[in-house]
């Protein structure tokens, strides 16, 4: 029987994030006192063992809108119910959201209703930067596989639009497609490094070929002009800024040589440690397969067959 990849992403995803829902918001300095190391519940957010946040639900709206095949009015469709009727939630309720992504949403409901989601969309190329949280890293590994295979034009192209329904900034975009190559290049079967610096080539000759700012490229350069591996672990940042959360991901998953040291190296960076979790998470999950997934953790994910059976859905609908 083919491998599912999809599943090995989703539950990824959905692990790194539950790990990391009980610490969230400690700081690293607390974590280094008491880290995380297991699957563990109430914390923060009082919530059971292997309850995924906001991170997993918004990744399972868009791979659910993705096995009707790809509608920016259906993805925020999808959106919109999960913020107001607690849809892909892991226990019916929300407990988690970001305030730019709340924001987006509630403009999205009103967009919808009024039949202009493409001009709301155009407002990416006049977003504020300061707008640039990690909310549309955090969901967007679904879309990889509907985007493989495609000229990388396309892909970011389709790429921004999906970032854009909630974070519209071309920033946070570029953080997407960076994240997405990789895991792209882990898809095709390349090794972890060579997916990292294949990225990194790739992402230099687009930027050449589209004029992207120098300055958004600066802001780049620990990832990008500089290989992040030489970065020391307690010069990373895993707040809500998305480029926190790109760079940390990246460094954990590279240093670490499996699914369940990378994501825990994550998570103990403190703050946003749901997002930092499920970001590495989807990367890990798709490089090491749900079978390198320690299985106590899986038996304690909430909903845990509705994912696999997502991940079925979804693998069927694109033929993979």
């Amino acid at each position: 029987m083919k491998k599912n990849r999809i599943n090995d992403a989703l539950l990824g995803v959905a692990v790194g994030d539950a790990l990391g829902v009980p610490f969230e918001f400690r700081s690293s300095e607390e974590l280094r006192k008491t880290p995380c190391r297991e699957m563990i519940g109430y914390g923060t957010h009082n919530q059971a063992p292997g309850t995924w946040s906001d991170d997993s639900s918004l990744t399972f709206c868009l791979a659910d809108s993705l096995i009707k095949g790809y509608d920016l009015n259906d993805m925020a469709k999808k959106f919109i119910l999960w913020k107001k009727l607690a849809y892909w939630t892991a226990h019916e309720k929300v407990f988690d959201i970001g305030m730019t992504t709340s924001k987006a949403i509630t403009e999205l409901e009103f967009h919808l209703e009024k039949g202009t989601i493409s001009n709301y969309l155009k407002a990416k190329y006049v977003a504020d930067e300061h707008t640039n949280g990690n909310g549309s890293l955090m969901r967007i590994m679904p879309l990889l596989f509907h985007i493989k295979g495609k000229e990388i034009k396309e892909q970011f192209d389709i790429i921004w639009d999906v970032s854009a329904l909630t974070h519209g900034h071309i920033r946070a975009a570029m953080c997407c497609l960076i994240y997405l190559k990789m895991g792209e290049l882990v898809l095709e079967g390349s090794n972890k490094l060579d997916a990292y610096l294949k990225t990194r080539e790739i992402i230099e000759e687009f930027w050449k070929e589209m004029d992207y700012d120098k300055y958004e490229q600066f802001l780049f350069q620990r990832i990008i002009q500089n290989d992040i591996r030489y970065l020391n672990y307690n010069d990373l940042k895993s707040g809500g800024y998305v480029m926190e959360s790109l760079e940390a991901s990246i460094w954990c998953f590279l240093h670490y040589n499996s699914f369940e040291k990378s994501v825990l190296a994550a998570i103990n960076l403190g703050h946003d440690t749901d997002t930092t979790g499920a970001i590495t998470g989807g990367l890990a999950g798709l490089y090491y397969g749900k079978e390198k997934i320690p299985e106590y953790w899986l038996a304690s994910l909430a909903r845990l067959e509705d994912i696999l059976q997502l991940g079925e859905d979804l693998n069927m609908a694109l033929e993979i």
